[in-house]
């Protein structure tokens, strides 16, 4: 037999009406009656109807999450499983459920985070990535709704954000690269109108030229998604160029992985010939041949982070920062460590 509101009501001995008010967590119950009611919910083994809780207390309990890419795609990047996770980790402890959104276009998007918010699916948000004039992040602004960006917008600096020091985390490497004896230094990214590409590409060029060195146009590569195939086709660019660089800056280990086979392939050694530098500090990196250098963001932490505001917001919680910035760590390894200068 299901066991009702109405018996829970009856074995408690309050009405219907103050029951509810117990499980929506009305504060106009007092303390005793509440303990009381749930201990004759738990009793009588009921559980309250989820959708009927969020009708009393307008809430979904649920937090939208919009991946970048389709899903098959996007969980090929350790980036996007590992940011889920602590997404995750913090939605669960605060009593919240994950709904995974995804768009391919701008346009996409757009369509599916307008369903989330107009149908009242969602309490707040999260976005993974931005780019330069983002419809997406402008919506909600412009909606009021509760969100969080994994990134920033130098459109909307009063949104709440989670990022790293992108510019930082590229001079950082370059900086390293350079210490190494390097001087023709190269940047694989992804489109500068992705700000996380253009962050980093600063960091890049700001090392360099603070080194006296002008980076040439054809010592990088702005236009690389975070898929493996790209480093090959990255590679049969900047091989063929005259004063080909000695190191690159790689905006993702799997890129990077893409760029160590190529160069097998075509009979070059890392370091020796080529050293890389990426991000993420995929778990292959370090098992890779050569092992690859990389930067730790804390991809994890991230996810975290982000979801801990959200939620502190969707409470009420005053948020002392409406940008926080997650650390990274740089972990050299072997694909950018003892450099040999060629003679020619």
């Amino acid at each position: 037999m299901n066991i009702t509101i109405i018996d829970v009501a009856k074995a408690a001995g309050v009405s219907p009406s103050t029951v509810s008010r117990v499980i929506s967590g009305s504060t106009r119950i007092s303390a005793a009656t509440s303990k009381k009611v749930k201990a004759i919910m738990e009793e009588l083994g009921y559980h309250p109807n989820a959708m009927a809780k969020n009708l009393v207390s307008r809430t979904t309990m649920t937090i939208g999450l919009l991946l970048p890419r389709n899903a098959d795609e996007a969980f090929l990047d350790i980036f996007f499983p590992e940011v889920t996770r602590g997404i995750l980790s913090q939605a669960n402890r605060s009593g919240y459920d994950l709904l995974l959104k995804t768009g391919m276009t701008e346009c996409e998007k757009v369509e599916a985070v307008t369903k989330l918010v107009k149908g009242r699916r969602v309490d707040g948000i999260i976005l993974l990535q931005s780019r330069n004039k983002d419809a997406v992040v402008r919506f909600l602004h412009e909606e009021k709704f509760p969100f969080v960006l994994i990134g920033r917008t130098p459109e909307f600096p009063d949104i709440m954000t989670v990022d790293n020091d992108n510019r930082q985390a590229a001079y950082d490497v370059t900086r390293h690269l350079l210490q190494q004896g390097h001087t023709r230094i190269g940047f694989v990214g992804g489109p500068l109108e992705m700000v996380v590409s253009s962050d980093r590409f600063e960091g890049y060029r700001s090392a360099m030229q603070e080194a006296g060195i002008e980076p040439r146009p054809d010592w990088y590569h702005i236009e690389a998604s975070k898929l493996k195939d790209d480093g090959y086709r990255v590679m049969s660019m900047l091989m063929g160029t005259p004063e080909r660089p000695t190191a690159l800056v790689v905006m993702d280990d799997l890129v990077a992985f893409g760029i160590l086979s190529s160069l097998s392939e075509l009979g070059y050694s890392v370091p020796q010939d080529m050293a890389i530098f990426g991000f993420n500090n995929n778990p292959m990196s370090p098992v890779s041949s050569p092992p690859v250098s990389s930067v730790d963001i804390g991809v994890y932490q991230l996810g975290f982070t982000a979801a801990q505001a959200l939620v502190g917001s969707l409470k009420g919680q005053p948020q002392e920062r409406r940008r926080t910035i997650v650390p990274h760590r740089l972990i050299a390894r072997e694909s950018s460590m003892h450099w040999i200068n060629p003679k020619s």
